[in-house]
């Protein structure tokens, strides 16, 4: 099962969302890859902390490497695994982003290289029961190879009135590419972020949202500084934060995405933990 995380706004929560909910899914036994593909490399930062440029080189390393080699010499390539990094937690592994995928992304697109990371993780779909993909906030290369390589999408909505204005032309772009060159790729739902219960403005977007018939999904996550505070230790909230509110309610939105699965999906193959 691979979900990606999408929306064409930016400081909706996409990182957080995609973080926290691989972290319950490699602590819930399951074999989970997160990957990178916004060049600010922020799940990166998130999940291993700064990397070492002189030891890590960022075009031979993560998405960048994985990339880089569609475009050379086929005795060279290496297998996709290759490319995903272990990070401190049982389970839950990282293939990273970098700053270079800014550059590649004119010859990528140019040589249309758009299907190679679907191709990459058809190759793993033996190793990891769990893919979770972080997007850039716009509608480019990297973003639509996400959406062509996924299973299903989720949209962060972080209750703010241009968020649903963003909101449209995302659905119709997302609704394109379906037709073009996913027509598999289901809108799994709409994930309500940064909502703050005691405000009349996030309650009315919601409901009308629901009113124009979004899939908005049942479980909500509060606005909290102890996200902000997960994001400076490099530690999903599952790990920092075992019993805050904000950590049951990514439990619950887990459980309540994992609830919709089809039963030969939802099974995985988990490990003992």
């Amino acid at each position: 099962m691979r979900r990606v995380v999408f929306n064409q706004k930016g400081g909706v929560g996409k990182t957080s969302i995609t973080c926290n909910l691989a972290a319950i899914s490699a602590a819930s036994g399951l074999r989970t890859l997160v990957v990178d593909l916004d060049v600010q490399g922020n799940s990166t930062h998130y999940l291993v902390g700064e990397i070492d440029a002189e030891e890590f080189p960022a075009e031979a390393q993560g998405v960048a490497g994985l990339f880089k080699q569609t475009v050379g010499s086929r005795k060279m390539q290496q297998n996709p695994d290759s490319f995903v990094w272990e990070t401190p937690y049982e389970n839950l592994f990282l293939m990273p982003s970098s700053p270079v995928l800014s550059n590649m992304e004119k010859e990528l697109e140019s040589r249309y290289k758009i299907y190679k990371l679907r191709d990459a993780l058809d190759k793993l779909s033996e190793e990891y029961d769990r893919v979770y993909i972080d997007t850039p906030p716009s509608f480019n290369f990297y973003s639509k190879s996400a959406l062509i390589a996924a299973n299903s999408v989720l949209v962060p909505f972080d209750c703010d009135s241009f968020a649903r204005q963003s909101l449209y032309s995302l659905m119709d772009n997302i609704a394109e590419l379906q037709e073009d060159h996913n027509p598999e790729l289901e809108v799994e739902g709409v994930i309500v972020n940064q909502f703050n219960a005691q405000a009349r403005l996030p309650t009315e977007l919601v409901a009308e949202l629901e009113e124009e018939g979004y899939p908005v999904l049942a479980t909500y996550l509060n606005t909290s500084v102890k996200m902000k505070e997960s994001h400076r230790e490099h530690r999903p909230l599952i790990d920092m934060a075992p019993s805050h509110k904000l950590t049951g309610q990514f439990f619950d939105l887990y459980s309540e995405l994992e609830a919709a699965l089809p039963k030969s999906a939802s099974k995985g193959k988990a490990r003992a933990a």
